[in-house]
């Protein structure tokens, strides 16, 4: 993801990645949070060995990407030297003693010189869905049969971004029946990643540009669940959080992109 040694990031905008939440009665939260406790060394997780990008079906940007998301460009800069870029992967991530192929998502910034000749960037939106966590709330099959005890988890953009050097950040929302409603990996602060490449990008077509990766980050820190009421305690020692090693987020990435006179010309985006 590394483009570059130095950035000059723009103020990002309010990520915009859609998320679903259930409410739960706090009298059968503290039921599970009994279930989710005696079962909590029972998860099913696989770690991939660190600095191997993990070979996931690669999600790859179509010719008909949707550029609405593309943000506002700063004042005073060059339209036709600043693009959209618009990016998709298929992330495996490991956080604890739990790993996921997370399902697609798809992030949309803005890059290009500034007047002072810096490098900027502009955030403009996040979009993912729910992706199952197997074994549930309890890591048994109890957990994957009993539509109740289900878990999912859900990235969300976390604040910071800097597409030059491969730096974000992202929070990873829990969802289920029985679990509250803002239960959230990294609600206080955020996960920070900084990918690696795995490889060299390959130029899969020109018109329109379709550019392919895999990278990865074995290096972060995997907070703890918040904000999850009485299922803290055990979706934590469930998740076995926080961990501050044998954490793996790793995928394969397309992105596309159009400068922003192009965009004009085609009425694609709002500036």
């Amino acid at each position: 993801m590394t483009k570059s040694a130095a950035a000059h990031p723009g103020s990002p905008s309010s990520a915009r990645s859609s998320s679903a939440a259930s409410r739960s009665p706090s009298s059968s939260a503290r039921r599970v949070a009994a279930i989710a406790g005696a079962a909590v060394l029972a998860g099913t997780a696989a770690v991939c060995a660190p600095g191997v990008a993990y070979a996931a079906p690669r999600v790859s940007v179509a010719s008909a990407t949707d550029f609405s998301d593309c943000p506002a460009l700063p004042d005073g800069v060059d339209p036709s030297r600043w693009r959209c870029e618009v990016h998709t992967a298929a992330p495996r991530l490991t956080v604890g003693r739990t790993t996921v192929s997370l399902a697609p998502i798809t992030m949309t910034h803005a890059e290009g010189p500034m007047p002072d000749g810096g490098k900027g960037q502009v955030w403009g939106a996040m979009h993912s869905s729910p992706t199952a966590v197997p074994g549930g709330l309890t890591g048994t099959p109890a957990g994957d049969r009993a539509a109740v005890l289900a878990l999912a988890i859900q990235p969300e953009y976390g604040g910071r971004s800097d597409f030059y050097t491969g730096q974000f950040s992202l929070r990873f929302r829990l969802l289920g029946p029985l679990v509250p409603h803002g239960c959230t990996i990294g609600a206080g602060e955020p996960v920070d990643f900084q990918l690696k490449r795995s490889g060299p990008s390959k130029w899969v077509s020109q018109d329109p540009p379709v550019i392919e990766f895999s990278a990865y980050d074995d290096t972060f820190t995997a907070p703890a669940a918040e904000r999850c009421g009485p299922l803290t305690g055990p979706l934590n020692r469930r998740l076995g959080l926080p961990a501050t090693e044998g954490n793996l987020l790793s995928y394969d990435a397309s992105y596309t992109f159009k400068t922003y006179d192009q965009l004009a010309a085609r009425g694609d985006a709002e500036r």
